[in-house]
């Protein structure tokens, strides 16, 4: 039976990254892939502006997928693709993984160490609660952005777009320069739900308008879309009666958010997060699980594939450093100020740890203007920083290098909001 020091689940940006940090961190490491090909979902991503801040230039989505491939192809690290895990145990301190591949049939490998980068998956039109018939022309931005960029497929010739998510703008943009018609990009918030940029690049520079607090409550058609009924939404998101609109198409693109893919971490019972709908994780990237490591948008959503990569590294680092000396752990908890923040990874600090280097993630509820952002543990302020806005569609990240006497006298860490 095949053993390794560490496993990682998934070839996207977040386990290419994982799997090189490990390797050249000295581990065993295998990555495994369900997909026939490795790059994850950056290989229909053919629009530019990734990789400004990890390679300082802008890359396509398969350019910056292919620096990975090709950095994981030259360590030799063993990477096996269309393998599906059909379960996962922990045994006394190793991991038992049994998979699936046309190659091997069902077998079983050995880990010590387990990296979860199954990215995520998104919400549909089921689970955002659209009245109506299973009518054709119904498509998430991810299967329509695969029928346009890698089957050569015009999947609708005049649509609505529902939820201003950033792959439902590109996909704005990407359809109008295919030749269809994009009657408007509708959001039930009262603010874009994607980032600033793509607001500006993806409709703004097309004419596309886009109607804050408004939603789809109904889909019109029986064997293909033909119409959708719009509806205003109050601050509660709750449609107002009489402001419906008919409105005739043959396609709706819904961008209503994103999920972590944790079957797996279910499986294992980590305890998983329900402001990220992800595992709980130390400044190591290790979950409530000691020997099981979570990264990329498994872990939380983030807006730049850079800080996918950034997660992976940190994870595959640590993980490989696991696998030599498994440390105690000692949590102390980081909370937010919730009526101001959405959530901050990690949700705790190991005061054991050796890394006491600890970059935190996190999200404004709301958009704010000038306020200050603080992260303290008791009177001892670790992170100040004054903001010219925040945004919730737009990650934030603090880097925190906290002395062996800061860690030793941590109590719960708090960040929180005040004005400038």
């Amino acid at each position: 039976m095949r053993s390794y020091d560490v496993v990682v689940l998934g070839a996207g940006p977040a386990g290419l990254a994982a799997g090189l940090s490990s390797h050249k961190s000295g581990a065993k490491t295998l990555i495994i892939e369900r997909e026939a090909r490795t790059g994850g979902i950056l290989k229909q991503c053919i629009h530019d502006g990734f990789g400004l801040i990890k390679f300082k230039q802008k890359l396509s989505g398969p350019e910056y997928a292919e620096r990975y491939i090709k950095m994981v192809h030259d360590e030799d690290i063993p990477v096996m693709t269309s393998t599906f895990v059909l379960d996962v145990k922990k045994e006394d301190e190793i991991f038992r993984l049994t998979l699936i591949n046309k190659e091997n049939g069902m077998f079983d490998i050995l880990s010590r160490a387990l990296i979860l980068a199954n990215g995520c998956r998104e919400r549909t039109a089921k689970q955002v609660f659209i009245h109506g018939t299973r009518a054709a022309g119904v498509y998430t931005a991810g299967t329509a952005q695969y029928f346009v960029n890698i089957m050569g497929y015009l999947p609708c010739k005049r649509c609505v777009i529902l939820g201003s998510g950033d792959i439902g703008l590109i996909m704005a943009r990407r359809l109008t320069l295919e030749g269809a018609e994009v009657l408007g990009v509708y959001e039930a918030k009262p603010n874009p739900s994607g980032l600033s940029r793509n607001i500006v690049q993806c409709l703004e520079d097309f004419s596309i308008p886009l109607h804050l607090s408004h939603t789809i409550t109904r889909i019109i058609g029986d064997s293909r879309v033909e119409a959708v009924e719009i509806c205003e939404v109050d601050e509660n998101m709750t449609p107002i009666i009489g402001t419906e609109e008919i409105i005739e198409c043959d396609g709706v693109i819904l961008s209503v958010g994103l999920i972590p893919e944790n079957e797996i971490a279910e499986k294992l019972k980590l305890k998983i997060d329900n402001a990220t709908k992800g595992p709980y994780v130390d400044q190591n990237f290790m979950t409530t699980l000691n020997g099981v490591f979570s990264c990329g948008n498994a872990l939380h959503v983030n807006d730049l594939v850079d800080y996918v990569s950034e997660s992976g590294e940190y994870a595959g680092k640590y993980a490989a450093e696991y696998c030599r000396q498994k440390e105690s752990r000692k949590l102390i908890p980081i909370k937010v100020q919730k009526d101001k923040f959405l959530y901050a990874v990690p949700q705790f600090i190991n005061k054991e740890a050796e890394n006491n280097e600890v970059v935190v993630y996190y999200r404004s509820k709301y958009v704010e203007e000038k306020p200050r952002v603080q992260i303290k543990s008791g009177n001892n302020v670790l992170f100040d920083k004054k903001y010219r806005k925040l945004k919730p569609p737009e990650m934030q990240r603090a880097l925190l290098k906290l002395s062996k006497d800061t860690v030793d006298g941590l109590e719960e860490v708090n960040i929180i909001m005040g004005e400038e």
